[in-house]
């Protein structure tokens, strides 16, 4: 077994997947609504210290099937590097099949669809990126500040490469001033591109970050109710019309309502279920 440097954290599609640490910390981490890495400094971790987890880990789990490269954006490593640590994975988990990453905005558009194609040549098959909101004004308030252009570009690379991409989006990070702003931008920006998955999760500050959250807003930030998230839902829901199908889910923790479907085919089926969540029970 392996010591891991925490905290550590992993997407919820990963439960059962080998974790392996390529990073620590996250090289932006500078976004106001995220907490996660904020007592980690960023370092890429020498490939004898990944290699010899991958080592530990292989003698215990030889059998397993999926592994996932932490901590924030593994993305950010140096193409071959990432080469060198996805070629040693494969060679000492036999039955490895995927292999996927956390990726910033930022890194995934860093890389060429070159780059991007001889990753995907080598295993990794999943992106986990966030777009939080498709508004730059939201994306500026809240400290990520980078432009839809530059969105569209790296999820298209990462399409034309093969990879495939579980895409996130923040119901009520923008508050109840900007939330039609929010809601209608972010639909825009997905529904130009082509992506695998796609989620949502609901607004979750810690209490020591809330003022500095709130700063940025001009001091005008109020928080959505729970019925106020799940018409934010419902508006993104009908707003949605994917060139490709996406599978769909909202069950992260923070969610107040679990829905599961595929878009477009379940998107009438997903806005009568929020609708009736909304006019029965709030």
């Amino acid at each position: 077994m392996i010591s891991y440097h925490q905290p550590l954290y992993r997407p919820p599609a990963e439960a059962n997947s080998i974790i392996i640490q390529a990073t620590l910390g996250c090289s932006f981490n500078k976004c106001t609504f995220c907490t996660m890495y904020e007592s980690k400094e960023f370092v890429e971790r020498p490939l004898e210290e990944v290699f010899l987890d991958i080592d530990n880990m292989a003698t215990s789990y030889n059998d397993a099937t999926k592994m996932f490269l932490a901590d924030g954006d593994a993305l950010a490593i140096k193409t071959n590097q990432l080469v060198k640590i996805l070629d040693y994975a494969y060679s000492k988990f036999p039955k490895l099949r995927r292999v996927s990453v956390y990726a910033s905005a930022f890194n995934l558009h860093d890389k060429s669809l070159d780059e991007l194609k001889l990753l995907k040549e080598k295993g990794l098959s999943l992106i986990y990126y966030g777009i939080e909101s498709g508004s730059f004004e939201v994306l500026k308030r809240i400290q990520k500040p980078i432009s839809n252009e530059k969105m569209c570009d790296g999820l298209a690379k990462a399409y034309d490469a093969g990879i495939k991409t579980s895409v996130t989006v923040i119901l009520g990070v923008a508050g109840k001033k900007y939330s039609k702003l929010h809601i209608e931008e972010t639909a825009k920006i997905l529904n130009q591109i082509k992506i695998t998955y796609l989620s949502t999760l609901q607004l979750m500050l810690e209490s020591h970050t809330n003022q500095s959250f709130i700063k940025n807003f001009d001091g005008e930030f109020e928080l959505l109710s729970t019925k106020e998230m799940l018409e934010e839902q419902k508006y993104f829901l009908e707003l949605l019309n994917p060139i490709n199908k996406v599978i769909f889910r909202s069950n992260h923790a923070s969610n107040s309502l679990a829905l599961a479907g595929t878009l477009p085919k379940d998107k009438n089926r997903l806005i009568d279920e929020v609708s009736f969540v909304i006019d029965n029970y709030l």
